[in-house]
């Protein structure tokens, strides 16, 4: 059951503590089967992720590219309103990330100095999706619809063959929403290998996106550098702050909708209010038992759950922004005027009738997010995810002639003659 502290200047800090130290890191075992892995597919190419998707999902396809045919004919088995529902979330997420869009500039200055910054997107992302009971549409439209606006030229996803073959139709029809260009049936941290190596069949990628089990998300983090990435995710986290006007009932249900991701997910609850917290938790116990999910809703909350008194709405902003959450609900009187005070998280719903979920799935934000505190200096997916920048610059005699001497006159300071020289060497003659 959730934990309930009374906040005194202690038994709170020991709590965000427990939860700054949850064991998300790698295990070493882990650590070595995927390098086994990765340097195998970098070495053998198609040969080795065929070898490892009968070992691991007991079947590999003859070819691991699904023709659009097929691709059209499997999605076709989803269910008509799932898809329509995909549809209407689709136009939602790209109606914000619309938005996002960044322009190249260019500036003029005296002398006639050219300088600017040109922006364009990468050429070719690979997806990663799960399959299986783990299977999630919505993560296919929160990773491929952004870097289709971005203007990626070629959105590559894998994703698991289905026993005996084929994939998941939800999986596939949400592709062809979110406009994804090709699909390849390999899952595991082969597949992100061959994403980010390039085999005989599969195309190499300038990043890799998307959720994945421990071996996959560790592939990522070991191919980062090689290939980049979106983030390390950790467990889901929800932090929930709560006045005398907010629902238990809902609280509650809002609370456990994040805790059944994972048995190490995190759901914290800070009120000012101790009515509140005692009839959440009442309202928890309550609810819990008709959720399919209610055994890994109960070790999350054994876990790493908190029901928290705090002694002032400063004092639950302050532990909001020290524990930086992945999601953070305000379910309190005039929400919107803490938007500006609640400066590390991930995404923050505000109001009684903006529950986590309506961001998982419609309401337009990703719902990609930093994990584990990293929404101190981390950012959600979105468009500018799938750009890269670079510099541009042209200099007259004259403005380099204006700035010469500041120049060498550093790189000497720093030790770096040829740097030096290669200012000096273009007045040598004029000299």
């Amino acid at each position: 059951m959730i934990g309930y502290i009374r906040a005194d200047g202690t038994a709170e800090w020991e709590m965000m503590a427990k939860i700054r130290a949850r064991d998300v890191a790698v295990n070493r075992e882990v650590t070595a089967a995927v390098t086994d892995i990765l340097e195998n597919v970098r070495t053998n190419g198609d040969a080795a992720v065929r070898a490892y998707s009968e070992r691991f999902d007991g079947w590999a396809p003859e070819a691991f590219e699904i023709s659009r045919e097929d691709w059209e004919a499997i999605a076709a088995k989803a269910d008509p309103e799932l898809v329509a529902s995909l549809s209407r979330a689709a136009e939602k997420i790209r109606a914000f990330h619309e938005h996002e869009k960044q322009d190249s500039f260019v500036v003029t200055q005296e002398s006639g100095v050219i300088m600017g910054q040109r922006v364009r997107a990468l050429a070719r992302v690979g997806l990663y999706v799960p399959g299986g009971t783990a299977a999630y549409p919505s993560s296919v439209l929160m990773n491929a619809v952004p870097a289709k606006i971005a203007g990626v030229k070629e959105v590559v996803m894998v994703t698991p063959p289905a026993k005996g073959g084929g994939a998941n139709p939800d999986i596939l029809a949400a592709a062809l929403v979110a406009g994804v260009d090709r699909v390849f049936l390999a899952g595991g941290a082969q597949a992100v290998a061959a994403l980010a190596y390039g085999t005989e069949t599969f195309p190499r990628v300038d990043k890799i996106v998307g959720p994945g089990n421990i071996f996959v998300a560790t592939a990522k983090k070991l191919l980062y550098g090689t290939v980049d990435i979106d983030m390390v995710a950790g467990p889901s986290e929800i932090l929930v702050m709560a006045d005398e006007t907010a629902n238990p009932a809902w609280l509650a249900a809002d609370l456990m909708s994040q805790a059944e991701h994972d048995r190490m997910a995190s759901s914290i609850l800070l009120s000012t209010d101790e009515e509140v917290l005692v009839k959440t938790l009442a309202e928890v116990e309550k609810q819990m038992q008709a959720l399919s999910r209610k055994d890994i809703i109960a070790a999350s909350f054994e876990g790493y759950g908190a029901a928290v008194l705090c002694r002032s709405i400063d004092e639950m902003v302050t532990l909001a922004n020290e524990l930086a959450p992945e999601h953070l609900e305000v379910a309190m009187k005039n929400p919107l005027e803490y938007i500006g005070k609640l400066d590390n998280v991930g995404s923050v719903f505000l109001g009684q009738y903006a529950p986590e979920p309506l961001g998982d799935y419609m309401a337009g934000p990703n719902h990609v997010l930093p994990t584990g505190g990293t929404a101190r200096f981390f950012s959600p997916l979105g468009v500018d995810s799938f750009y890269k920048r670079s510099s541009f610059l042209y200099y007259t005699e004259e403005a380099l002639t204006g700035v010469k001497d500041d120049i060498i006159r550093i790189a000497s300071a720093e030790g770096l003659t040829a740097h030096a020289h290669a200012i000096a060497v273009r007045f040598e003659e004029q000299e």
